[in-house]
């Protein structure tokens, strides 16, 4: 169930480059890099670039030992490093929000719990009392 407190800490929460803009952004592209898609199409990419360029196909822009896809996949993965860090950062962000504001919301429950084991506690402390004026009303008047 989500709670105000879960609401209030994630709203608190806007992430290392604010809420919105890069940041967002980042984490999006940072979250594409895992995806079964992503790796299913870079493959296919790479596969074409060997076709196209090892067999001399159409085109021959980047001859073996393919020196240009190595300098697209350094560029890759200088910018794909700190983006996935980035979302990490973010991720650990909201994860500590959410786990503050459950914390809080245990605190409350169990301080309202209290509360009510104290009221019951009353409660059954006063109906012993009735309990025992009403024996004893019946004790005095059966005794008569």
């Amino acid at each position: 169930m989500v709670t105000k407190h879960h609401i209030d800490a994630h709203a608190m929460h806007g992430g290392t480059f604010g809420s919105g803009g890069f940041g967002s952004w980042a984490e999006k592209i940072a979250r594409l890099f895992g995806t079964p898609q992503y790796l299913l199409g870079q493959s296919a990419v790479v596969a074409l670039w060997i076709v196209f360029n090892g067999y001399s196909l159409l085109v021959n822009f980047d001859p073996y030992p393919y020196i240009l896809l190595n300098l697209a996949f350094s560029l890759q993965a200088a910018y794909a490093a700190p983006l996935i860090l980035l979302a990490q950062t973010r991720q650990a962000g909201r994860d500590k929000a959410l786990s503050d504001a459950d914390a809080k919301h245990r605190e409350e429950i169990s301080e309202s719990q209290r509360l009510l084991l104290v009221e019951n506690t009353n409660l059954t402390q006063e109906v012993h009392k009735l309990t025992l004026e009403v024996r004893a009303l019946i004790t005095a008047t059966t005794s008569k």
